[in-house]
């Protein structure tokens, strides 16, 4: 598993119920698994290793500790895509949704499935277009469900500006979330819905011009999880699946880490 963590180099006390993992890729996973063999619940930073296979031995031991794992994607918790959840929630299920990579990437495909499920064939490619690294500063990613749901996403470290810019299109309405609050800008949700006679959309707009909550939001989930001893969702499972995707495209564009 990379950099390696012993028992016999850290002591965790007994008191300690939770442990929070930040810290640099390589260290999610030896860390998170530290701490599960010493059976605490953990909210590790995303991507939670850098294989997924790392993750899946790391939920094994926790399952047999009985510790809980989530997987820090704290851009679920940003109010604009927790509206967004609402609204969907709320439409007719049956209507279809519309290095780099590994860094911002990840946040963008655990999103994506998020909303549309898990997806079963992953085009695209990496490539360090600008800077002077061995990893990527560019991912390009189409991402299919098996009912066919699409999902094209750029991860960039050459973009000038700090953007981010999420569009889900339905058959009759279409969300576009934009901004993540300080340099990214201010966080709207725009909900275009689609109007019997056509032309122009029916158009709503929520601005969420707040400091960022996202991750206490998310530690609150965490709490949640287990006070309730529920599934913490995204965990080890979502994690792994997120991470195949990302292995499979620096397979293909001959990144070896």
């Amino acid at each position: 598993m990379g950099t390696k963590f012993s028992n016999s180099r850290y002591r965790f006390f007994p008191e300690v119920d939770v442990v929070l993992v930040a810290a640099a890729n390589a260290a999610l996973a030896p860390l998170t698994r530290l701490a599960v063999e010493n059976s605490k619940h953990v909210l590790v930073e995303k991507s939670g290793a850098i294989r997924s296979e790392d993750l899946n031995e790391i939920a094994q031991i926790a399952e047999r500790a009985g510790a809980r794992i989530r997987i820090g994607y704290n851009h679920r918790f940003h109010p604009a895509f927790r509206k967004a959840y609402e609204l969907v929630q709320e439409a007719d299920p049956k209507l279809s949704g519309g290095g780099e990579l590994i860094d911002q990437g990840v946040h963008l495909i655990d999103l994506a499935a998020s909303f549309m499920g898990e997806f079963t064939a992953v085009e695209g490619h990496a490539k360090t277009y600008f800077w002077d690294m061995i990893v990527d500063d560019n991912a390009f990613l189409s991402l299919r469900t098996a009912a066919g749901q699409t999902a094209w996403l750029h991860a960039s470290c050459t973009e000038w500006k700090n953007l981010f810019s999420f569009e889900i299109y339905f058959k009759r309405a279409k969300l576009l979330i934009e901004g993540l609050g300080g340099n990214y800008g201010v966080e709207r949700l725009y909900y275009y819905k689609m109007l019997p006679e056509m032309g122009p959309p029916e158009t709503v707009i929520y601005e969420f011009p707040r400091s960022d909550t996202s991750w206490a939001c998310e530690l609150e989930e965490f709490l949640e999880d287990i006070r309730l001893a529920r599934t913490p969702v995204p965990g080890p499972k979502e994690g792994r699946r997120t991470l195949q995707i990302v292995e499979d495209i620096y397979l293909k564009s001959g990144y070896v880490f």
